[in-house]
């Protein structure tokens, strides 16, 4: 019996930290809601193209960088000026751990995602975007979605 119960609770814990990958269509509705649409001038396929290109919709992606710091979550946001890690030297402007970008509630990566867009030079932040989006027709990123 005890065996049984330890199962169950190594396959919860195996359960919670798979990685979740949204489905484009899934991720504009997220995103449309959590009023990115149009966000600092910015059109959801902006928000939806960027995603893609920095993480391919995966919310646990994380990439590690040369200068040590990584890069977190659906967004890819850094360690060394977001988010705080553990270090002191972090600067963790949007005021959250690194570990709550890399999970299914999206909450705190569009927060963060915004005061980024918002601080900084729009979306130039996201390289992703810069090589993949800027300046592309994006309504394709959006097209066949039911957005409320």
């Amino acid at each position: 019996m005890k065996a049984a119960g330890i199962l169950a609770l190594i396959g919860c814990l195996v359960m919670a930290t798979e990685p979740k990958v949204y489905t484009r269509c899934k991720l504009a509705k997220i995103f449309s809601r959590a009023g990115l649409d149009n966000y600092q001038g910015f059109s959801l396929g902006n928000w939806i193209c960027m995603a893609y290109y920095e993480s391919h919709y995966n919310t646990t992606a994380q990439t590690e960088l040369e200068d040590g710091s990584i890069d977190y979550g659906i967004f890819q946001i850094n360690s060394f000026t977001w988010c705080r890690r553990a270090k002191l030297q972090e600067k963790n402007h949007c005021h959250v751990a690194c570990s709550a970008l890399i999970t299914d509630d999206l909450t705190d990566a569009i927060i963060c995602a915004k005061k980024i867009a918002k601080e900084t030079e729009g979306m130039n932040y996201w390289q992703g975007w810069k090589r993949h989006c800027e300046g592309k027709d994006l309504s394709e990123w959006k097209k066949g979605c039911e957005v409320s």
